[in-house]
């Protein structure tokens, strides 16, 4: 039997369209959200609502450290092909009129299993469906062993599974739910989460209730979450959502809009003085890798005419740029110059001291030139492709590769154009980011590997050595052996130079003092459980 928490006093009332606020955290997605169906959270306001609305078996702590979900524990058998979770009691599902007497149910193995194959499932299409695509058993890759055991079976050895399991991809739905909503299950999502649907005007607000059966509670006993609502707005306008903070009706605010950042922080990356005791900042690093690609591929006709074929080009190019002046004067010091290699920092196995990417030095890049017979007048221009938030920091690495005798021209396009171009190796030289999809650098590192199309290798990167070692870290289980790997690779890749690191990105939001239990973390996932507001 499920376990039923009294219900709390709830304090969001709507009476009209007025709506009265307390205890309820309040944010903005100025990207929308397009569905609460979690076989669809390919971007971060969906994430975001997946986590409120869903758990998953295995969950990423503050730390990155993979800690239980919905699995209370799990065994790996010797051969690292099969997993077995023994899952939690008394998880319920939400309560929803699918259900008899409209009563969640309890969630079993069987709820996981089909959640699952739902991602696999080509008639649901789910852009999640990747994740499992050649790595799980082919003919029965989940199973439930009883009502309480759910076992997950591999084609190979492949560690980097729990964390993947942690995404919102594989979040435990309810089967009625989907099955009866059909393709409105994206309004109609039924979870195991903290939070409930309770209203969603598209492109408007959307308000989320407090589960009061959800499973979890505090290391004092007291049952989770604090919060009694979330409310969602939906301003499209980064000027506007930052008013409404300032004004004090939302309670953060994710990011900092290039527009008014030099407002709120110094150069060095700190709050302003007339700032403080107004608002909180709160930074973390956010396994977040900007650089600029390389097309690799000596098969390509583009590649062959371009001096960016020469390995003594593309390390010029990595030496031109000054990374630190870059943080400080594009970015008020948020993030860190990428100086070791494409892993980024607060990555578990970085090791800046184990993997060496390239410092500002313009006279080694001149010398690197000279090696590979550059000249700007046979050499033609060199465009760098990107989109149009980007042309600042586009038009000062331009600067930086001209001062070293390159000629390059920045073109700006919409995100859709550049990244069709990318895909279709049509861009030589372009600016890309790579978010990690769950705390392990194999996922960076699969960007790299040959075999992969685009996406991920967007930059084609073929080397025979590094997809040695690539496949020889997919079946090793121990984690420092595992790390020693990566390093290889990543230094290969930092000597190849198909990519030139910027900077390893920073996690930054703006919170409402009277707010507690709210951090970010390094997958710049919004937690709330935790989370407490005072008057």
């Amino acid at each position: 039997m499920c376990r039923y928490l009294p219900f709390l006093l709830f304090v969001l009332s709507c009476t009209g369209n007025r709506i009265q606020e307390k205890n309820v955290f309040r944010y903005n997605q100025a990207d929308g959200i397009a569905t609460l169906d979690p076989a669809f959270a390919k971007n971060q306001p969906v994430m975001w609502t997946s986590r409120h609305l869903y758990n998953t078996l295995v969950e990423v702590d503050d730390s990155l450290k993979l800690v239980p979900g919905l699995a209370q524990k799990w065994w790996i058998s010797e051969d690292g092909k099969s997993y077995r979770f023994l899952l939690q009691k008394g998880v319920c599902f939400h309560d929803d009129p699918v259900f008899p007497d409209g009563r969640g149910r309890e969630m079993k193995a069987d709820d996981v299993v089909y959640s699952l194959n739902r991602i696999l499932d080509k008639k649901v299409a789910s852009p999640g469906a990747w994740i499992f695509n050649g790595r799980v058993d082919t003919l029965n890759p989940f199973m439930a062993v009883n009502d309480s055991v759910f076992e997950l079976r591999l084609l190979r050895p492949f560690p980097p599974v729990l964390g993947i399991l942690s995404m919102a991809y594989c979040s435990i739905v309810a089967r009625e739910a989907v099955e009866k909503y059909g393709k409105d299950f994206r309004r109609h999502p039924c979870g195991t989460g903290p939070f409930m649907l309770k209203q969603w005007a598209e492109g408007q607000t959307m308000i989320l209730h407090r589960n009061p059966r959800y499973y979890e509670r505090d290391q004092d006993g007291h049952p989770l979450p604090y919060l009694s609502a979330i409310k969602i707005s939906f301003f499209t306008n980064k000027a506007t959502e930052f008013m409404e903070f300032r004004q004090g009706r939302l309670d953060f605010v994710n990011d900092i809009e290039a527009s008014f950042k030099d407002e709120i922080l110094t150069k060095t990356g700190s709050l302003r003085k007339e700032w403080e005791g107004r608002i909180l900042l709160k930074k973390q690093p956010y396994l977040n890798t900007e650089y600029l690609g390389i097309l690799f591929d000596p098969e390509n006709e583009w590649v062959k005419a371009s001096p960016l074929r020469l390995k003594k080009v593309r390390q010029a190019m990595s030496h031109a740029i000054d990374r630190k002046k870059m943080m400080m004067y594009l970015r008020n010091s948020i993030g860190t110059a990428a100086t070791a290699g494409f892993i980024p920092a607060g990555m578990p196995g970085f090791d800046s001291a184990k993997v060496k990417g390239y410092g500002y030095d313009p006279d080694r890049a001149r010398a690197l030139l000279k090696e590979a017979g550059y000249h700007p007048d046979s050499s033609g221009v060199i465009t760098l492709k990107t989109i149009p938030i980007y042309a600042e920091l586009g038009a000062f690495v331009a600067r930086q590769l001209e001062e070293i005798g390159m000629n390059v021209a920045v073109e700006t396009m919409q995100r859709a154009t550049l990244l069709e171009q990318i895909a279709n190796s049509r861009a030589l030289f372009f600016r890309g980011n790579w978010i990690a999809d769950y705390p392990d650098g194999e996922n960076y590192l699969s960007v790299f590997y040959s075999r992969n199309p685009a996406p991920p290798n967007y930059t084609r990167y073929k080397n025979a050595e590094f997809d040695r070692l690539y496949e020889k870290a997919l079946v090793t289980t121990n984690d420092s052996e595992r790390f020693r790997l990566y390093q290889q690779m990543d230094q290969l890749v930092m000597d190849d130079a198909p990519v030139i690191p910027l900077w390893y990105d920073m996690a930054i939001h703006l919170v409402a003092p009277g707010i507690t239990g709210f951090a970010p973390n390094a997958l710049n996932l919004l937690e709330l459980r935790k989370t407490r507001k005072r008057d």
